[in-house]
């Protein structure tokens, strides 16, 4: 008895890390694309570096991979 609710609540836990992570990995990867497009879509107003917006887009872009790869995979425990 013990061993099923700690069996459903670890599941429930996973999911919800799941939705966490794909929800963070989809923001970081939207910032990632808002940094590499941001002349082209109109957003000249940042004010940073071109070359500051291509390296942080590229670490945006690699984080937001991770998590969304973390929440497919679901191994947490």
């Amino acid at each position: 008895m013990e061993n099923e609710y700690r069996e459903k609540r670890n599941k429930r836990y996973a999911n919800m890390r799941a939705i966490i992570d794909f929800g963070m990995g989809v923001l970081y990867l939207a910032v990632a694309f808002l940094m590499f497009f941001a002349e082209k879509i109109g957003f000249d107003w940042i004010g940073f570096d071109m070359i500051f917006r291509y390296i942080f887009g590229g670490i945006c872009l690699l984080y937001g991979g991770w998590r969304i790869y973390r929440g497919i995979k679901k191994d947490y425990f």
